[in-house]
């Protein structure tokens, strides 16, 4: 599995109704609210043998009330 991190901008007042729509997929291991340009951010771990592009369009995209997003790939853990 590898982790990739996904922050969301959300229209306005809908950041609750987003996160718990991400929250019901069941494909985030952590979810938070945040400060600054993005209303939330997600750790995801994506499957080996899955395409991170496809696999985050296809399970986390198509939520409503989503403006934007930024996926920040992982390398090494420390």
């Amino acid at each position: 599995m590898r982790p990739v991190f996904v922050q969301f901008r959300c229209a306005p007042g809908k950041t609750y109704e987003v996160a718990d729509a991400i929250y019901d997929r069941e494909v985030v291991s952590e979810l938070f609210s945040t400060s600054g340009e993005y209303d939330l951010i997600a750790k995801v771990y994506i499957p080996e043998d899955q395409d991170v592009g496809r696999y985050l369009a296809e399970n986390l995209f198509d939520i409503p009330d989503i403006h934007r997003t930024l996926t920040t790939m992982t390398f090494k853990a420390f």
